[in-house]
């Protein structure tokens, strides 16, 4: 491949893989910013798939497909189907008794359950969506002041691109600590995994094989921990709010 069109299709990939961490920072719907987390996996495999620019490490490829399956294809399906148990999970709904407005036209035994839409949705996040995209800027602006030393040791397409990485690591802790619902926390994490893996890939040129393959396994177990977490939350609490988590601490 070329060395400018290789530079050009690296940079495109990056700039989709910034992106789409700035994307969750915008959205709300959890199954929205799921599948926003599952783009930016295809972004990530296509990274690690344009650092052998010539095709001749083969051991790259079957990492960017490894990364393509797990980051875009079964934690994106993990996720949703823990959403999908916690949005259509019973959740009590309080009200007069049967007949009521809140007891159904058909009658019963004084409760209703129905869907939890406020469970689908980061419905109050720590910080505002505006104040959020403007934090991403600057967080993005201080990654990029950060990894200029780095970038001036030696100076490559993938080491130029560097800054992206750490940029997504920076956003992906963002969200970890701003959001309210626990599987909104699990993207934020998954995100800061994907810009210490792109971050990874960029400096040194790809990983060994087996490195990546034990991160991967790493996460998917916390993935299948956090999602029962968000699921025993949802039985305990009626909800998944991690402020609920603080008043076991107040008891």
């Amino acid at each position: 491949m070329p060395g400018t069109l290789h530079a050009q299709l690296l940079d495109l990939v990056c700039g989709a893989f910034l992106l789409a961490a700035v994307v969750v920072l915008w959205l709300r719907q959890l199954a929205s910013i799921v599948r926003v987390f599952a783009l930016q996996g295809v972004a990530l495999a296509g990274i690690a798939a344009l650092l052998d620019g010539h095709g001749s490490r083969w051991e790259l490829l079957a990492v960017a497909v490894g990364i393509g399956m797990l980051r875009a294809g079964l934690l994106p399906l993990l996720m949703r189907r823990a959403l999908t148990a916690v949005a259509t999970g019973p959740a009590p709904l309080t009200g007069g008794p049967a007949g009521g407005p809140a007891g159904g036209a058909g009658g019963g035994a004084g409760h209703h359950y129905a869907e939890d839409v406020s469970e689908a949705r980061e419905t109050q996040p720590l910080v505002n969506v505006a104040a959020s995209l403007l934090s991403a800027a600057l967080l993005t602006l201080l990654a990029y002041a950060v990894a200029r030393p780095l970038v001036a040791l030696h100076p490559t397409p993938a080491t130029r691109a560097l800054p992206v990485g750490l940029a997504v690591v920076l956003i992906g802790f963002f969200v970890l600590v701003t959001r309210r619902r626990a599987l909104a926390q699990v993207v934020g994490f998954l995100l800061l995994d994907n810009g210490i893996t792109a971050t990874a890939f960029l400096a040194a040129s790809g990983v060994p094989l087996i490195v990546e393959l034990g991160v991967s396994f790493d996460v998917l177990l916390a993935v299948l921990v956090l999602g029962i977490l968000t699921t025993r939350m949802r039985a305990a609490f009626g909800g998944t709010g991690i402020d609920d988590l603080r008043e076991l601490c107040d008891r």
